[in-house]
C-alpha cells in the first residue's frame, strides 16, 4: 500500500513570527513564499504542521 502524502504550501511569511516557527518552516523544506512540497504523512510531520498551521495550507494527496 502506498504511503499517504501531504501537499504543503506556504501562504504567509514567517517574518515577524517566533524564531522556532521560522525554523520549523525550513525543516519542512520550504524556502520561499508559495512554494509547495510533498511530505509523507506521519506524526512528526503532523506536529510540525500544527506548530505553523497559520502559515501554511495543507492538502491530503
Amino acid at each position: 500500500m502506498a504511503e499517504k502524502k501531504l501537499r504543503v504550501t506556504q501562504v504567509r511569511s514567517a517574518i515577524g513570527h517566533k524564531y522556532d516557527q521560522a525554523q520549523t518552516i525550513k525543516a519542512l523544506g520550504i524556502h520561499h513564499m508559495n512554494q509547495t512540497v510533498e511530505l509523507v504523512d506521519n506524526p512528526s510531520i503532523r506536529g510540525m504542521l500544527f506548530k505553523v498551521k497559520h502559515l501554511v495550507k495543507v492538502e491530503e494527496i
